[in-house]
């Protein structure tokens, strides 16, 4: 049995990153009846080879338990100030449950509730609950009942997590009615209000990202492009010698500050450039997503057969799917500049070919679609059991590259 897991970023209105849910299934989501002691065990796997502080950067987990894994302490294996435990409505009526909740809320846990009621079965773990989901799937044809949901539950001190959002006008809605965060497809692609334009015609970003992420990088070809821009110049030499490289001889020059940074850390940094403010803020989120599935989309490049693409340009694929959202401009436009290959493109623009089936796995993974990830990688004839340890990877590999990038002192 193949058991997959994904989170999912939850924010609150200005788009910081309040925690991310942790999503999992096992292989058989078509099959009508699942052992729950066979799924609990698989999940408990995952989780105790996961190291969590990595896995989530330190934010807060909100993860949905049976009362298997309840039973198990799994709870127990996250800090009580870094887990949200997730009941669902069946637990609820579980007068055994109901008494382990509470000896978890004694622990000093939280709770939220998934697609929470104002009826009678719900009334007697209404002083347990933090946090109330609420889904904006079908905002359309029950918003009244989601206002209300939304309206009661405020009154009673509850924090509101909209969640399904999947479009502007669902955001719209939940933000009209109260929602504390927010969760979905379009929440993990929205841009901070204050994000201003690319201006990319003046700009090295493209050049330098297909530059370094060649398969045989020329570091003469890299250090001139860096070297023509100014500000990329300074932020280079500023990066190297600050604290958290600890040289003890300053980088005078854009070649020295390439060999201390190397070209693995570099096309990172380019990327992360490009994209910050004058006030120094980014879309962070966002920009994690680019970096998360490009390491992605080149890892799993490696087990598709005849794939017409090599695994750098499997990273530029994954790196460049996100730029339509943080340019605010047509993907289509941005690609038609760029000195990429048609198999990139084609992939992005149109999912065609197995460079496109690589790049709807990645989403579908980003999105927890289990049955298209399962209908995909038989396609591309990726081994099940390879795509959650390698998600796994990728993202601490993300976290770590972020915390190098953003965290460094002066």
């Amino acid at each position: 049995m193949e058991s997959y897991i994904v989170r999912q970023a939850i924010v609150d209105e200005r788009q910081n990153t309040f925690g991310y849910e942790i999503l999992y299934t096992d292989n058989r989501f078509n099959t009508t009846e699942v052992d729950e002691t066979t799924a609990a065990n698989a999940i408990e796997n995952f989780l105790s080879s996961m190291d969590s502080e990595r896995f989530l950067s330190g934010k807060t987990a909100l993860i949905t338990f049976t009362s298997n894994l309840l039973e198990k302490s799994i709870p127990k294996m996250f800090s009580t100030n870094k887990l949200i435990i997730q009941i669902e409505d069946s637990l609820i009526t579980n007068p055994d449950t109901i008494k382990l909740i509470k000896k978890y809320q004694m622990q000093g846990f939280k709770f939220a509730i998934v697609d929470f009621e104002f009826a009678p079965r719900f009334f007697s773990i209404l002083d347990i609950v933090d946090y109330i989901k609420v889904s904006f799937k079908n905002y359309y044809t029950s918003s009244s009942s989601i206002e209300n949901i939304v309206r009661i539950g405020k009154s009673f001190g509850k924090q509101i997590i909209g969640y399904n959002i999947e479009s502007q006008e669902a955001y719209d809605k939940a933000k009209e009615y109260g929602c504390t965060y927010f969760q979905g497809a379009f929440v993990s692609e929205k841009l901070p209000t204050t994000i201003k334009k690319v201006d990319y015609l003046r700009s090295n970003f493209f050049l330098l990202m297909v530059a370094v992420t060649k398969d045989e990088p020329d570091v003469d070809e890299i250090e001139k492009l860096i070297s023509r821009d100014v500000s990329l110049t300074f932020s280079l030499l500023k990066l190297v010698n600050s604290a958290y490289f600890a040289l003890r001889n300053r980088a005078r020059s854009v070649k020295q500050a390439l060999v201390i940074l190397g070209l693995g850390q570099l096309k990172h940094w380019i990327y992360l450039l490009s994209f910050k403010q004058d006030d120094g803020s980014m879309p962070d989120e966002l920009i994690k997503i680019s970096f998360l599935r490009a390491t992605f989309s080149g890892e799993l490049s490696e087990y598709v057969n005849n794939l017409m693409m090599s695994k750098s340009e499997a990273y530029l694929m994954g790196m460049f799917s996100t730029l339509g959202k943080l340019m605010q401009l047509p993907l289509e436009e941005i690609l038609e500049q760029l000195p990429i290959s048609d198999e990139i493109k084609n992939a992005l623009l149109y999912q065609q070919g197995k460079a496109g089936l690589l790049y709807r796995l990645v989403l579908s993974y980003e999105r927890a679609d289990w049955k298209a990830i399962s209908e995909i990688a038989t396609d591309l004839d990726i081994p099940q059991s390879q795509i959650a340890q390698k998600y796994f990877e990728c993202v601490e590999s993300v976290n770590t590259i972020w915390n190098g990038l953003t965290s460094p002192q002066e």
